[in-house]
């Protein structure tokens, strides 16, 4: 198939980026052809090898917008995102299906009143989960899209409904992993007998609690050495700083290093490499409805995890990829992070097994395979 992938978000990288580098070298190693459609503005942070179109119409970036100038830059994406929706209809001769691969209910919505809900070709809406607020207006969205069977609205999540509600035009299918697809990694290493490194990455928001991650670290009583690397992507100028506040209260600590740099490709897989496990202590109610990208960088790279227990939860009932906290207590994490780092080499081999078992089941292939299998209407 000519499959088409209009990506209209730009970041300064992370997992949105490798994301589309999943979609693209899956898809092309099932012997597909893929190319971007994208706003004629768009500045890509990684080179995917395939061909790119323009669309008339800027993408809008909510970067350190905020008040009047992030509701203007919302109306200025709705309105080019009509632009991008006509031009894109004009344009489905010259594919076989086109996916949008990090969408919401409001893409679902402007939708409606576009040409393209009469498109004749499969149409492919990715949403990377569903909070209860937004169940009730996303089903209300694919009710509105159910006369056009090419229109199919697809959901990462672990469960087979939304809160209980099915529709005939939305597929619940596993997320991906993230692998390091640059790099060799037949000879990890699977014994530890210096030092355990452990590593917090990915984008820094204040929400994740760095600071009480920190104390309770610098607090523990450790029967082994250990070092903890900590690196951060910013995207707003208010986590930048609270970020570099923190590195410079912490950062001459012994056993603590920092990184304040967006990390993507060979360097992001590298940095992960180099850990032997990864902490995930934040918690929110979203990360119950939300796939974890670092739990399945995680996964995906045989890196064993202390995350809190709000934290794709279905995913630590069916393997043991790690250990969980209770959300928001620090000395529950307090307790877990100590035995998880004093009894890592003991429990290694539980975590390798689980973390291979999950590696498969939520793998890139495979979940290129579901995608394409409702792209052609064989998949359920």
């Amino acid at each position: 198939m000519r499959l088409a992938i209009f990506e209209n978000i730009m970041t300064p990288g992370g997992h949105e980026v490798e994301f589309d580098r999943i979609l693209v070298e899956e898809f092309k190693a099932l012997g597909h052809e893929v190319e971007f459609y994208v706003p004629q503005n768009f500045r890509f942070q990684f080179d995917y090898q395939t061909p790119v179109n323009r669309l008339r119409g800027d993408a809008v970036t909510y970067t350190n917008s905020r008040g009047l100038k992030k509701l203007l830059a919302a109306f200025r994406r709705e309105f080019n995102r009509q632009r991008w929706y006509r031009q894109l209809f004009e344009a489905q001769k010259k594919f076989d299906a086109l996916i949008v691969p990090t969408s919401t209910y409001r893409y679902l919505r402007a939708l409606n009143h576009s040409d393209l809900k009469k498109i004749s070709v499969p149409l492919i809406f990715i949403l990377h989960g569903i909070n209860p607020t937004e169940a009730p207006k996303f089903l209300a969205a694919a009710d509105k899209l159910d006369f056009n069977r090419n229109i199919k609205l697809v959901v990462l999540t672990f469960g087979d409904s939304i809160f209980g509600e099915r529709r005939e035009n939305v597929y619940t299918i596993y997320p991906p992993t993230y692998t390091a697809r640059d790099l060799n990694t037949n000879n990890l290493i699977t014994s530890f007998p210096n030092s355990l490194k452990i590593g917090f990455f990915g984008q820094y928001r204040r929400e994740k609690n760095l600071r009480g991650l920190l104390e309770v670290y610098l607090k523990g009583k450790y029967t082994r050495r250990v070092e903890l690397m900590v690196q951060g992507s910013t995207m707003h100028k208010e986590d930048s700083d609270d970020f570099e506040e923190i590195i410079k209260q912490y950062g001459g600590v012994e056993g603590l290093s920092f990184l304040h740099k967006g990390l993507i490709g060979a360097e992001w897989q590298r940095a992960i490499l180099n850990v032997d496990a990864l902490l995930m202590p934040y918690s929110a109610p979203r990360y119950r409805y939300h796939w974890g990208g670092m739990l399945f960088t995680a996964i995906g790279f045989g890196k064993p995890v202390v995350a809190s227990d709000d934290m794709n939860p279905e995913v630590f009932d069916l393997y043991r990829v790690g250990e969980t906290f209770k959300s928001g207590n620090l000395d529950d994490l307090a307790r877990v992070l100590e035995d998880f780092i004093n009894g890592f080499d003991k429990n290694f081999p539980a975590y390798e097994k689980g973390l291979r078992a999950a590696g498969e089941d939520f793998s890139p292939v495979n979940f290129a395979r579901r995608l394409e299998r409702i792209m052609e209407g064989s998949y359920g």
